[in-house]
């Protein structure tokens, strides 16, 4: 995988403070952060070994999305007094927010253009939008108008990301060049669907590990927006901070399951070619080389019904062991499932219908995919149940051939679909990263 560009050196919005070459590892990460996690990390370490750690093979609920249950890996521990320093590149091969670990504090926000914006209006609001990205997650301030949130902030290790929308094609006048990947996706079972907080013509991906620079973030692209955008839905989420565990770990969910232990890694000879779209080969337009496709659901976890669960009862749904993400079959996290596996009874050890039978990439074709969630907790809804679950974002390079296949499945009998609700859904075609001087999507817009 081709190492990220790196920028010149720029002043930071922290008083004082400023990027040096020196101050840069390989891969253009400040001192004591990682290309790809951009979080802090060990000094010394090299980008390519810490892409290599990444968490082999995952579980599970996102799954809830109905995905391959896979997740991001966990940022690498890190104190929690260096976690400002961290900076991630704008630009580079791939857009950020998508290698990158798992950041503290999310924004999801769909756009719809203007009525009588086209073209020439969303390749203008691209160009803002893509400054405003790289200026902020360089820890400089905004443009024009600053808000000053995020003064005292370091980069946090922002990432700011871009797509489009199926509809987005249609307002441009740009059809031909819509990738029959974009195509709609299918009705499932467990949809619920909000159809106002689902699509939209825009998507924006934020993730930071600081709550006020993400919002910073997300002010600033709200403003860019201008005449040109509206919002259409937003939606919140978050992880653990960095450095609040004794050690890197995988992730926990809502519903207290490790969540993310089977993520395909960088290092796996077949990661680009499942999640990213390739240079040359493929049916997807020119435009798209390099980028990945995003299926973005809510989903709702029905808490109050999964508590009422013994964890033997949970860990039969999940198929695995809630305290260390082990397979019931035995062994560590990482330990391959049994799946033939049998109790003295005879019965099989890993249900018939568990999550983590049901979404094994060798019981789905080999469909896999990235998993890279928010949790999400919007109080308290009008019946006393917690609207709370998780933001699925996954990344592939066919939505039909990840995605599609793995939430068909679920759809014919996965033991947590009770538990679980899907009440928003979108899709979204990511390009891969703007070089020095472009704009993210500048090949669609001009070409």
């Amino acid at each position: 995988m081709a190492d990220q560009s790196i920028p010149k050196a720029r002043a930071s919005r922290t008083a004082g403070t400023t990027e040096t070459p020196e101050a840069a590892l390989d891969g253009g990460v400040r001192e004591g952060a990682s290309a790809d996690t951009g979080t802090a990390g060990t000094e010394g370490i090299s980008r390519r070994l810490l892409l290599g750690t990444a968490g082999a093979t995952g579980l599970v609920l996102g799954a809830a999305g109905g995905a391959v249950g896979y997740a991001a890996r966990p940022a690498e521990a890190t104190p929690l007094a260096s976690v400002g320093a961290g900076q991630v590149m704008f630009h580079g091969k791939h857009q950020p927010g998508i290698l990158q670990g798992l950041q503290a504090r999310g924004h999801l926000v769909a756009f719809d253009l203007a009525a009588g914006a086209g073209r020439k209006e969303a390749a203008a609001l691209l160009r803002r939008w893509s400054e405003t990205a790289r200026r902020l997650m360089a820890g400089e301030a905004a443009k024009q108008d600053d808000t000053d949130v995020a003064r005292d902030a370091g980069p946090s290790s922002l990432t700011i990301t871009f797509g489009f929308g199926h509809s987005f094609f249609g307002r441009t006048g740009l059809d031909e060049q819509r990738p029959v990947s974009l195509d709609p996706l299918p009705d499932f079972s467990s949809d619920q669907l909000d159809r106002k907080r689902s699509n939209g013509d825009l998507w924006v991906q934020i993730g930071a590990n600081d709550a006020l620079v993400a919002f910073h973030a997300l002010r600033a692209i709200q403003k860019d927006a201008g005449g040109a955008a509206k919002v259409r839905w937003q939606m919140n989420g978050f992880n653990r901070s960095p450095g609040a565990t004794a050690h890197p770990m995988t992730a926990r969910n809502l519903m207290g399951q490790m969540d993310g232990t089977r993520n395909p890694k960088p290092t796996d000879t077949d990661f680009d070619e499942r999640i990213f779209v390739p240079e040359s080969g493929s049916n997807d337009p020119a435009w798209m080389a390099n980028g990945s496709y995003a299926v973005v659901r809510r989903i709702r976890m029905l808490l109050d019904d999964w508590e009422q669960l013994s964890v033997k009862e949970q860990e039969d749904v999940i198929g695995r062991r809630k305290s260390d993400g082990a397979p019931l079959s035995g062994g560590t996290e990482t330990t391959e499932m049994d799946l033939e596996k049998t109790d003295k009874a005879g019965n099989l050890v890993v249900p018939i219908n568990a999550h983590a039978r049901i979404t094994r990439p060798d019981q789905n074709g080999g469909a896999a995919m990235l998993r890279r969630p928010f949790s999400y907790h919007d109080g308290i809804s009008s019946d006393g149940v917690p609207d709370a679950g998780l933001l699925f974002i996954c990344w592939q390079a066919d939505p039909l051939r990840g995605f599609v296949t793995v939430q068909r499945k679920l759809d014919r009998g996965d033991a947590l679909s009770k538990f679980i609700r899907h009440e928003a859904s979108g899709l979204f075609a990511v390009p891969g990263g703007a070089a020095e001087g472009e704009y993210v999507g500048q090949r669609l817009l001009e070409g």
